[in-house]
C-alpha cells in the first residue's frame, strides 16, 4: 500500500493506493478527481516546470519561462539541461517558444514574459 495526499483541490485527502498488476484501488478520496490523480502518479507522474534562460542582455540577463504542458516526471532533467542551454538574443513576446518540442515531447518552453534586446 501506497499513502499519499491529493493535491488536486483544497480538501488535500490522504490516499491510500493498492496496486495488484494493473489494478490500482484508491480509498481515502472525497471526489472522483482525487482517484484520478493518485492513479496518474502511481502510472505516470506528470510535472510542470518553471526556470529562467539566458539572454545577451546586461539589463535583463535572464527571463522566465515555463513548460507549455506538463511533463512527464522522468523527463525533468532533460527538459531543465535543454533549458540551461539557452541564451536568447532576440526580441520575443509572452507566450511565444523559446524551444519548441523540447525533447520531443510535444511540450514548448515559453516565455512568461517579454524580452526586449536593445
Amino acid at each position: 500500500m501506497k499513502k499519499m495526499v491529493c493535491i488536486v483541490c483544497p480538501n488535500g485527502c490522504h490516499l491510500k493506493i493498492d496496486q495488484a498488476g494493473e489494478d490500482i484501488q484508491v480509498t481515502g478520496n472525497l471526489c472522483p478527481r482525487g482517484e484520478a490523480f493518485a492513479k496518474a502518479e502511481i502510472t505516470c507522474p506528470m510535472r510542470t516546470i518553471s526556470s529562467t534562460v539566458k539572454t545577451t542582455s546586461s539589463e535583463q540577463p535572464v527571463v522566465s519561462v515555463k513548460v507549455s504542458k506538463e511533463i512527464p516526471k522522468s523527463k525533468i532533467f532533460d527538459v531543465m539541461d535543454e533549458i540551461q542551454m539557452v541564451v536568447l538574443d532576440h526580441d520575443l513576446d509572452a507566450g511565444q517558444p523559446v524551444i519548441q518540442n523540447v525533447c520531443d515531447l510535444g511540450v514548448d518552453v515559453i516565455l512568461t514574459t517579454s524580452f526586449r534586446n536593445g
